[in-house]
């Protein structure tokens, strides 16, 4: 957490996570436009910023894309924000960013997290029903996770929450799912992408989630609020020390 602080306490390094919040995707010519840093001082934040995390770059044909990584600073939030707080301080935020027109709703967006564990375990939590109910707001996953398979959660009640097609599966390093959402009939006509790519680092595994949501705006809207973010941090969790992180009372991603 040391490099996030670091990181979080130069104000250049503060406006451009603001920008890449109010609009992520954003090439390093963009982000150089109207500072009052030359282009070098730009990519020598950018790269602070990459090794605390808090930003993750993708190729998208020849341009190099920069994306807001908020994984870390939820960590830093579950770590001193008690579970009776936290749902005070998530209406506050939220009715600030909605008062000042700051709401993240992106077509891409990109997560990252770093966890002390193997490719294999991580692959089995990711896709092994009786991990994720632990972690994913009590959702079960159900597949056999080959190429084009189908594959859906279930919450506690038995019901059919979210569901897709198995695009991908190249076990334990990459997994791209179709992503329809089911509990919300405004949001079951859109459908979303999601990857997961997993890279091992000596002792431990980079996580990075990409959720392509071009064609699903109101899906947008609604995981770009916590969903990712908490999903993510449980997982981390409950891999580390074997006990589930607690979870508010919401509905899944």
């Amino acid at each position: 957490m040391d490099d996030v602080f670091k990181a979080l306490a130069d104000p250049s390094r503060r406006k451009l996570l603001d920008r890449l919040f109010r609009r992520d995707g954003q090439t390093l010519s963009e982000l150089c436009e109207r500072v009052a840093m030359t282009r070098f001082g730009v990519m020598k934040h950018l790269r602070v910023l990459e090794e605390a995390d808090l930003v993750v770059s993708r190729r998208a044909g020849r341009e190099k894309l920069h994306y807001l990584n908020p994984v870390p600073i939820r960590l830093v939030h579950d770590r001193w924000v008690s579970k009776y707080a936290a749902p005070f301080a998530a209406a506050l935020s939220q009715l600030k960013s909605q008062l000042e027109g700051t709401a993240m709703q992106n077509d891409v967006q990109v997560y990252q997290v770093f966890i002390r564990t193997t490719p294999e375990k991580l692959w089995q939590a990711l896709t092994d029903g009786a991990i994720t109910k632990k972690y994913l707001f009590s959702e079960t996953l159900h597949s056999d996770w080959k190429r084009g398979s189908e594959w859906h959660s279930t919450g506690p009640n038995g019901s059919r929450d979210v569901e897709g097609t198995v695009i991908e599966s190249d076990a334990p390093n990459r997994l791209v799912l179709t992503w329809r959402v089911l509990w919300d009939k405004e949001l079951s006509d859109e459908l979303s992408r999601v990857s997961y790519l997993i890279e091992k680092r000596g002792e431990i595994c980079k996580l990075t989630v990409t959720h392509e949501l071009s064609e699903a705006p109101k899906t947008a809207k609604q995981v770009g609020q916590d969903g990712w973010q908490l999903i993510l941090s449980g997982l981390k969790t409950l891999l580390e020390t074997g006990q589930p992180m607690p979870m508010p009372a919401t509905s899944v991603a």
